[in-house]
């Protein structure tokens, strides 16, 4: 498998990101779903990876500026097909060491707390991530979990 960052122009990676915004929002009430659009993940502050396998998209994750020392995850997927492979674990590695390189302290992210999300929290909790309190604009609502990771120069 191959992480690199991604400018979003290849037809596949804006499929997949379709698919990705259309999944949460079928999954989110109104106004709980925080996913990005196509669009704010190409905005200066946002740096987004693919990983393919192949050619084939198998997996995206994105990092969001907060501010010089903090960094929001957004964009979190894995293909269906390619899920309970270690993909997830891997593109989530990836950009803790690239959020690292790139100076941030702390990395946060926003994720439901409904069932279909206890998979991407287990995941976070495996690396290190514990729950906090909303940061950055969010607000408290029972369909979201706020998860924060301190960086360390030592941390895998």
């Amino acid at each position: 498998m191959r992480i690199a960052v991604d400018d979003l122009s290849d037809p596949d990676i804006v499929a997949f990101l379709h698919g990705h915004l259309s999944e949460m929002r079928s999954i989110s009430p109104p106004g709980s779903s925080h996913a990005l659009e196509l669009s704010a993940l190409r905005r200066p502050g946002v740096t987004f990876w693919s990983a393919r396998e192949d050619g084939a998209v198998v997996g995206c994750g994105a990092i969001k500026e907060i501010d010089l020392d903090h960094a929001e995850i957004k964009s979190m997927r894995t293909a269906p097909s390619h899920q309970k492979r270690g993909i997830a674990s891997q593109i989530l590695l990836h950009i803790i060491g690239e959020s690292k390189l790139m100076g941030y302290s702390r990395l946060s992210l926003e994720t439901g707390s409904g069932e279909f999300f206890e998979p991407a929290r287990r995941l976070y909790l495996k690396h290190g991530f514990s729950f906090c309190e909303p940061f950055a604009e969010y607000r408290q609502d029972p369909n979201s979990a706020f998860m924060t990771l301190e960086l360390h120069p030592d941390h895998r």
